[in-house]
């Protein structure tokens, strides 16, 4: 994992998420008025001069409310204070010192690494001169007024906290290794599945639809495989988003499956394939990802010799004609099938990445088209001589004919179909091109 590792913590609606957002120079972290938007730990990458870091946004810390979320959340503060080198202790001058500010100062306390006190929405000097206050709770190394909303006074913090780096870190501790996203409806069993493989609460989880609400990156590294998992916040149809928060966290949830390498679609199986899950998978498929359906839940359903047939029978013809995407029945709770998910994700990786040499290709391809040539159309024949995969990011497979115009869809299926009978491609959607020779 990555070194230089900055945790921003304080009470509710302090602007944590604005000066994380400030630091790795990107609108990563959703924002809003009302407290409590922040849940889970959220990590970004940002630097300054020349050392690089990672930052991490927590949820506000509090204590004694009505929150159902407040002991989860706290959990994760104080996870991020472990994991951190230097601790951001936000607070607010327009509020003014409050009790939860001085409760969490006590948290702090115990912690034996080094404290900045941020006073943020100090965006004039007269309200700069309002955090001598703070001074009061004893703790940090020093006091420096901010406004996150604007930038001022970030670049002081930034020259002390950066003091503290031993080394120069990574630009992008993430670059280069698998992206996998775990998409799906509400209440699936997303976070509950990505808190199982990582070994440790990493989200939040309770039974109330919608606790996830951004998209939570995390570093997998066991049995050999390493990757990124992206747990997200769960999609449903546009008519039933209510509020502008699960708008955004909406929103981060498409973002994270653009990014991706594979989308995990997690299903429940108790509910058996819905319209929303269907356009996940679509929405994946149109931007041409890797996909791994899991079926989760399946310890609740009542089953026979046939059910899993069936079941996957029924998902195959809810998102036809896609039919390449492998579909793997799980149980988070019972840890039934978990590992077997996480290695057919990696093999549809693998799939995504695979390059076919021009040579196999050819070989294997040209015999198949020979037998069953493109038909004749207005009296000409398409003569297709040569095939070869494109350096492209996702696999392409351009044919070189003199007629490619007349290829159709019905023998660009065969085309696809002899491709996947003969390399793969498993969760894979293959592209071909037809270019004249």
């Amino acid at each position: 994992m990555s070194t230089n590792i900055i945790a921003i913590v304080g009470r509710p609606n302090v602007g944590k998420s604005t000066l994380f957002n400030r630091l790795i120079g990107q609108r990563k972290a959703i924002m809003d008025n009302e407290s409590g938007v922040t849940r889970d730990r959220s990590y970004g990458h940002g630097q300054w001069v020349g050392k690089y870091f990672t930052v991490i946004d927590t949820g506000g810390y509090v204590h004694g409310s009505d929150d159902i979320f407040e002991e989860e959340i706290n959990k994760q503060v104080e996870l991020a204070i472990k994991e951190a080198d230097v601790i951001l202790f936000m607070v607010d001058v327009d509020a003014g010192l409050t009790g939860l500010d001085e409760e969490f100062a006590n948290v702090l306390r115990r912690s034996d690494k080094p404290v900045y006190i941020v006073a943020n929405k100090a965006d004039t000097t007269a309200r700069a001169n309002q955090m001598g206050e703070f001074y009061s709770l004893g703790i940090g190394e020093e006091i420096f007024p901010v406004s996150s909303q604007n930038g001022s006074g970030t670049g002081e913090l930034l020259d002390a906290v950066v003091k503290h780096f031993q080394d120069e870190g990574v630009e992008d501790p993430d670059a280069g290794i698998p992206k996998l996203a775990v998409l799906g409806r509400p209440n699936a069993g997303k976070s509950s599945f990505v808190n199982l493989l990582l070994g440790e609460d990493r989200n939040i989880v309770t039974p109330e639809a919608g606790t996830t609400r951004d998209a939570i990156h995390s570093r997998y590294n066991a049995f050999g495989k390493e990757f990124i998992i992206v747990d997200t916040a769960g999609l449903r149809r546009k008519s039933k988003v209510s509020e502008d928060i699960e708008f955004y966290s909406v929103m981060r949830s498409v973002r994270a499956l653009e990014d991706a390498d594979v989308c995990i679609v997690m299903l429940d199986a108790t509910r058996g394939i819905e319209s929303q899950d269907v356009n996940i998978i679509t929405l994946a498929e149109k931007n041409r990802k890797g996909i791994v359906i899991l079926v989760n839940k399946w310890d609740l359903v009542e089953k026979d010799t046939h059910s899993t047939k069936e079941f996957e029978e029924e998902i195959l013809k809810r998102i036809a004609p896609i039919k390449y995407i492998p579909v793997i029945f799980t149980s988070v709770v019972t840890k039934q099938r978990i590992l077997k998910a996480v290695e057919k994700a990696m093999e549809v990786y693998e799939n995504k990445t695979q390059k076919v040499p021009t040579s196999k290709l050819n070989d294997l391809l040209l015999p198949d088209i020979e037998r069953n040539t493109p038909p004749a159309i207005k009296g000409k024949f398409v003569k297709i001589k040569y095939v070869t995969q494109l350096p492209t990011h996702n696999p392409t497979f351009a044919f070189f004919c003199n007629l490619p115009q007349y290829i159709k869809d019905p023998y660009k299926r065969y085309l696809e179909n002899c491709i996947r009978r003969h390399f793969g491609f498993e969760g894979v959607p293959i592209n071909l091109v037809f270019r004249k020779k």
